[in-house]
């Protein structure tokens, strides 16, 4: 792939997976909807240039500065692992069916039930409500727990999402990070 992904490379990406960033005594697990198709072509979480969660993470403290995607695996080292609720790229979360989101979650809850972090962040609050079949949920930490991790659920950092500018981001973030007792 070329630096910036060509049509074709886009294209190419659909339905492809990106891998998971996961280990072992990780704090918190940021879960995405599903990779776009720039990220499945790209190899990396949150590769779109306008995707807001890398200079999230640095502005509410979680990173000393703002990583390139290709750094995602360096996540790891300071205890944070990044996943999505579908693996299957698309070019827009629109495309994934109520029934994709459930079977996601089902899968994801058998990730974190072996990884046992001590945190979740799910990064769009629809998907939320769909996959974890919770119409009424709210932004923030959950009254549940999540296979006993905390859950969150926080914006979506896609530069599509124009009802949640970086401040709110930054802001999310950072109560998160807080809670998480993270740097």
């Amino acid at each position: 792939m070329s630096t910036v992904p060509t049509r074709e490379e886009l294209l190419a990406a659909r339905s492809r997976s990106v891998p998971d960033v996961l280990g072992p005594g990780l704090r918190l697990v940021f879960v995405g909807i599903n990779p776009g198709l720039y990220s499945a072509a790209a190899g990396h979480h949150f590769a779109r240039p306008g995707n807001r969660f890398w200079k999230a993470l640095h502005l509410a403290g979680i990173t000393d500065d703002v990583w390139l995607p290709s750094e995602d695996r360096n996540l790891l080292s300071i205890g944070i692992g990044i996943t999505n609720i579908v693996g299957r790229a698309t070019a827009t979360a629109a495309e994934l069916s109520a029934a994709e989101l459930r079977e996601g979650r089902r899968a994801l809850g058998s990730k974190i039930e072996r990884l046992r972090p001590a945190g979740v962040a799910i990064l769009g609050v629809t998907a939320y409500r769909t996959g974890f079949e919770r119409p009424k949920a709210s932004f923030g930490l959950q009254d549940e727990r999540f296979q006993g991790a905390t859950l969150w659920v926080l914006p979506n950092p896609s530069g599509l999402n124009a009802h949640h500018q970086l401040d709110d981001l930054i802001r999310r973030f950072s109560e998160v990070r807080a809670a998480s007792r993270m740097r």
